[in-house]
């Protein structure tokens, strides 16, 4: 394989513009733009995620996999028209969801973000792949976006929830529990 970035800097984007995979010349601020380049960003938290030391190894493997499809469905979002994103990554991910979260003891309250490096940098991924589904939303509005980027995104998010519950127990073996402080919140509160 050639070298895919042999300069770094083009100068093409100083006019506020920035080129989709076909060439297409848009705003940097366009939604398509919006929409891939979030998903780098939640590519990049999961980067921190890996970089964790100590991080489960089955945990380590499916966040290796899912970074190489965030590579897939950014460059989908880059390219329009363009497919990469299917049922089988969708249906990777809800196994492993569902396989992480059956060893887990079911939730009674709602979970404080934290519990540890890798818990909180889970997290963390979390509410940017909820931005980057959002952002993949505001783009379905007006162009056309395959519906299985969009369920990857929502199935990745909870995924990620899943994940930082279990680095939470295999950093710090519990997580930290929202104790509500108005009245209504304090009625609901389990009594220790």
């Amino acid at each position: 394989m050639g070298h895919r970035l042999s300069k770094i800097y083009t100068r093409t984007g100083d006019d506020g513009t920035t080129a989709l995979g076909d060439g297409t010349r848009v705003s940097k601020d366009h939604p398509r733009v919006e929409a891939f380049g979030t998903v780098d960003e939640a590519n990049s938290a999961i980067g921190l995620v890996l970089a964790v030391a100590g991080l489960p190894d089955p945990v380590r493997d499916c966040l290796t996999r899912v970074q190489h499809d965030l590579f897939d469905l950014g460059a989908e979002l880059c390219i329009p028209g363009h497919r990469v994103i299917g049922a089988a990554q969708i249906e990777r991910l809800e196994g492993d969801l569902d396989a992480f979260n059956a060893t887990l003891p079911p939730l009674k309250e709602f979970i404080l973000p934290g519990g540890g490096p890798a818990a909180a940098a889970c997290h963390l991924a979390r509410t940017i792949c909820r931005r980057a589904e959002r952002r993949a939303w505001s783009l379905a509005a007006t162009e056309t976006v395959a519906g299985e980027a969009l369920i990857y995104l929502n199935r990745l998010s909870d995924l990620l929830f899943v994940l930082a519950r279990i680095a939470a127990r295999a950093e710090a073996g519990r997580e930290s529990l929202w104790r509500g402080t108005s009245p209504d919140a304090a009625k609901n509160q389990p009594r220790d």
